[in-house]
Order: C-alpha cells, then structure tokens, then sequence
C-alpha cells in the first residue's frame, strides 16, 4: 500500500512537472508562486492520506445490572453457606470476612449459586456468560445504533471460565458479526484484565484504521466457588460477585466529536518474576483435590510493591514538572546522601487527575492505594459505592466506578481520569482517560436507579 501511494505522489507530481512550460510562467500566465501552491497542496493531501489516526477514542459502555432477585445479603450467604457446609469454624471466618469485606446488601450471584448445594457446572458458567454479555452487549449497539457487522475488532476477558468454543464465538453467533472480525479471548489474567483487553485493542487500532473495537470484560461466578475448608480460598467467595462491562472504542477522527473519552497513557506492570508475587493470587486445588483461589497474606504488599513500578513509569508522563522534581530530589536525599529518617516524598497526583477508580478488590485494599498514595477520602468514593452495591466484579469494576462519578456528575470536559487495576501474575495497571465533554448526568446507566442513595456510610467491625 505504501509503495502504491508513493508512485501515485511520483506520477502526479512528475506530470504536474512535466505540464508546467517555463515560459508559460515567465510571460506571466501562471506564477511560480501558484505553481509552488499546487505542489504543495498534493504533498498535503497526499500526507493526509499516508496519516494513521493513533488517537483511541471510547464512545461509550455499558455496565451490567443483575436482577433484585439475585441479591444475595449476608445473612442469606452465612445461611447457605451453613447448609451445605456445616463448619462453625469455616463459617465464623465466612462472617468476619464478609463483614470487613466492605461489600452490601445489593450485591448479586448468579441464580445457580443461589440453589443448594449451588450449581457449579460448566453450563452454569455458560449461563451466566450469555445472561451478562448478551444483555450489556444489545444495550450498548442499540443505544448507538451500531450494527454488529460494524464491528471490526472483538475482545473478551474472563479469567477463570474459558469454555470451547470461545467467549468471542459465543458472542460472534449470537449477533452475526462479520466473517473478517479479529477477535480474541483472553483468559487467566486477573482482575487486570480489562485494562489488558483496553491494552490489546490500542495497538491494534494502530495498524487498522477506521476501525470500531469492542471490549467485554467479566468474571464468571457461577462455576467457580470455592466449597473446601481452606480459609485462604474462602476469602474468595465473600468478595466476588455478579457483573460486566462493554466497552465501545474507535480510532475514526470522526468519532471524536460523540465520544466520552480518549486515552492519553495505558502502562503495564508485571512484577511475575518474583515468587512472593507470582504466588499472591493463585488457583490449585486443596488437600481434597477441591480447587479454588488462594489470596496470600502478602497481597497488599505485592500490590503496593506493583503499583509503586507502575507509578515510576506513569508518573513522568502526567505529573507536573514541580512534582517531579520535588519526588527526584526525595530520592537522592534518601538514596544517595543517605539521609536517614527521612520518608519518601509522594507526589500530589491531584494535580494531574481529578477522579481516581481504584480496582474494588476489597475495602482494605481501596484504603491501602488511598493512604499509599496520600489522597483525601473522597478520592476512593467511587470505588468503595461500588464495592458496596456490586461486590468485586473482577476486571468490570472500574467501569462501575467510572459510571458512579458520571451518575453524580462530577465529570467535566478536561477532567482526567485515573484507573489502576490489579491482577494475579501479579500485574499492576494504569489507564488515563482524558473526558472530551461534559458527562449528563441524566442519562441512564448502572447507577441510575438508586444514585440518590449514595455514597453511604460503610459499618466499621473490630478487629
């Protein structure tokens, strides 16, 4: 393709040339000045035409919204999970979890988990892949009334359900995408994994222009709950619950003008090559051959350890020069002069982001980034209202974060927006989304129903 328009440039300006009579132009009928104009206008839009749009614009998403019926409040959890389990033991540990878990009352399961003993079968797991992404995916084309053949790049993240045929067939079947979409599924990549699908569509958008990209991110729920002993897996099932998101990105210069936000930086962090780290977040079976996720008693400091890498890399690209300099000169005093005592300075990132969305891991993880990174406590709203009202719903919960702030209209042109998401492997990622326009409050989303109600005051346990 590129040497086909460098031999149209080399034709049309060779008989541009070759048109021109030099004595036409001394007798005056056309200037050597016109005559520079024109070459210059095919220079120009022949560079318009060698140009490839690099900006990765996101038009829109959709997050989804499980049923009241499939609420599961806690009472409802400690009782079920007594009936099909029966140790007092493993059920007072259930119950403090759940209890300092920071999660509420509306959070939701899938129907098959709320059966006893609860359903935990691959078609189950299909089920509830096909009720979330079937749903948020027809709302989303249809509110910009997209048509699935439009779709020129498809994504799926889901971390621990990867069935054959694939997430992206199921769906490619469903809504008679086109023959030639690229699809992929991505699978075993944590609760990052969104901001890894985000990651994967960007480069691809760079070698295929005019394109349309869409993004689903999930965890499944239903087939994997943990039923064994071992506390470290149980941590689990009182964390995770039911959700998704579709993401709409697009490349198209046009696109611009109805979008919500375009990504300015995406960095990547995977501190893996460390045992402590690798095995933080880890699925293997128990003594019983039953398996679940093990969470270790290190995860905060892996994740802190991560996100600190991955500041070192995003910081340069967003913060003031001032701050800058005041962490550099931090960083001497403490690793070059040797000057004891003294703690390491933390840059103000309220100077380069005004909305923060922290992976809803947990409530003490929220209050670990928050404090680690010297914000107010209001800066990690958005992240524990969705930890409280959806759970940890895995790779989506930042976008039920991004769509609270969008719900209480806080978001305005110019606001930058910082998500930081956090991964098994262990992985630590930073997305900055800068809003192309004021966000209506009053268009309906995720939160649209009961935003009224919120932020709410979290119950504080003792320890």
């Amino acid at each position: 393709m590129v040497q086909f328009k460098l031999m149209i440039m080399k034709a049309l300006l060779s008989n541009y040339l070759s048109s021109l009579d030099l004595s036409i132009i001394s007798k005056g009928s056309i200037s050597v000045t016109q005559s520079i104009a024109v070459i210059a206008l095919i220079l120009i839009l022949l560079c318009i035409s060698f140009r490839r749009s690099t900006s990765v614009y996101l038009i829109d998403y959709v997050c989804y919204v499980p049923p009241d019926n499939f609420r599961v409040p806690h009472s409802h959890f400690i009782e079920h999970f007594q009936l099909y389990n029966g140790d007092k033991e493993v059920t007072d540990f259930n119950t403090k979890v759940l209890e300092k878990s920071g999660i509420g009352v509306d959070a939701c399961m899938p129907a098959s988990v709320h059966e006893l003993p609860p359903k935990t079968s691959m078609k189950n797991g299909q089920e509830e892949i096909e009720l979330v992404l079937f749903t948020i995916v027809d709302d989303l084309l249809s509110k910009h009334n997209v048509h699935p053949k439009n779709i020129d790049i498809l994504v799926s993240n889901c971390s621990l359900f990867c069935p054959t045929p694939c997430i992206t067939s199921t769906i490619i079947n469903k809504f008679g995408f086109r023959s030639n979409v690229k699809c992929f599924s991505l699978s075993g990549m944590g609760c990052s994994a969104g901001l890894l699908s985000v990651s994967l569509v960007k480069d691809l958008l760079k070698i295929h222009k005019n394109s349309l990209a869409l993004v689903l991110s999930m965890e499944a729920v239903a087939p994997n709950g943990y039923t064994g002993n071992t506390k470290s897996k149980l941590i689990a099932n009182a964390l995770f619950r039911m959700g998704g998101a579709a993401i709409l990105l697009s490349n198209k210069n046009q696109d611009k003008g109805i979008a919500k936000y375009k990504l300015q930086h995406l960095v990547r962090t995977h501190v893996g090559s460390k045992d402590k780290a690798y095995q933080s977040v880890y699925q293997e079976p128990d003594e019983n051959g039953i398996v679940g996720v093990s969470l270790s008693r290190s995860l905060l400091n892996v994740a802190g350890s991560a996100l600190r890498t991955n500041i070192i890399n995003l910081g340069p690209l967003v913060l003031p020069y001032s701050e800058q300099l005041r962490y550099g000169w931090s960083m001497i005093r403490r690793k070059i002069l040797a000057v004891e005592n003294k703690e390491m300075y933390v840059p103000n990132f309220k100077k380069a982001f005004e909305h923060f969305c922290i992976h809803a891991g947990g409530k003490t993880v929220i209050d670990g980034i928050v404090e680690n990174l010297k914000l107010q406590r209001e800066d990690g709203e958005a992240s524990r209202m969705a930890l409280y009202r959806f759970g940890n719903t895995s790779s989506s919960s930042l976008w039920y974060e991004l769509c609270y702030l969008e719900a209480k209209g806080r978001v305005k042109k110019g606001h930058k927006v910082w998500q930081i998401a956090f991964g098994s492997g262990f992985k630590c990622n930073s997305a900055v989304w800068k809003c192309l326009s004021d966000i209506d409050p009053n268009v309906r989303n995720a939160w649209s129903d009961r935003i009224h109600l919120y932020p709410v005051e979290m119950p504080v346990f003792d320890c």
